[in-house]
């Protein structure tokens, strides 16, 4: 059995798993889930907890198995606690904030970059160089903070641009001096 796939998941109380067809909804206190589960995969949902089981042996099938439940945790986790990602801006001048739905960042572009924030995810500012996305589904949460950070991503001499507040950004030495003799 998959190491994964074979635990449980725990469900704690306020929280509601159910299964429609091939589609699994989680509902809790800050709000509802919902994804396809692989086919050939089987749900098991008891009292405080959801068991996956999978049909045979093949590799991905396993694959799947792992799949299924570490998405079913990530969704029983982000009804009842929530995700969250931190982004920092480093560089003189640059600079975001968050006006509506919409995150506009000045970057050293010549002109302001304007991303929509997408439905489900909060966004909140810190001063003005600090970021902070939050939301219920980690895949998205995840996926606006990298197409954040991909708009100016940090460069290796002098570290300017948009990072992860934990990521260590390695520095390049510069361009050595040529001495005269």
């Amino acid at each position: 059995m998959s190491r994964i796939g074979k635990r449980p998941v725990d469900v704690p109380a306020g929280v509601s798993v159910e299964q429609k067809g091939e589609v699994l909804h989680v509902k809790g206190p800050k709000g509802q889930l919902s994804t396809r589960i692989p086919a050939g995969i089987g749900v098991e949902i008891d009292k405080g907890e959801v068991r996956l089981t999978r049909p045979d042996e093949r590799k991905p099938t396993r694959a799947l198995h792992g799949l299924a439940r570490a998405l079913l945790e990530n969704m029983v986790k982000g009804v009842t606690e929530g995700f969250a990602k931190e982004l920092r801006i480093e560089g003189v001048g640059y600079r975001a904030e968050v006006q509506g739905k919409v995150l506009n960042l000045s970057l050293g572009f010549s002109h302001p970059v304007q991303i929509p924030v997408p439905e489900g995810i909060g966004v909140s500012m810190d001063g003005n160089t600090k970021i902070r996305i939050d939301g219920i589904d980690k895949q998205l949460v995840g996926q606006f903070a990298a197409d954040v950070r991909g708009v100016r991503p940090p460069e290796p001499y002098k570290g300017k641009g948009v990072r992860y507040a934990a990521e260590h950004v390695r520095r390049k030495v510069g361009k050595a001096g040529v001495s005269t003799a």
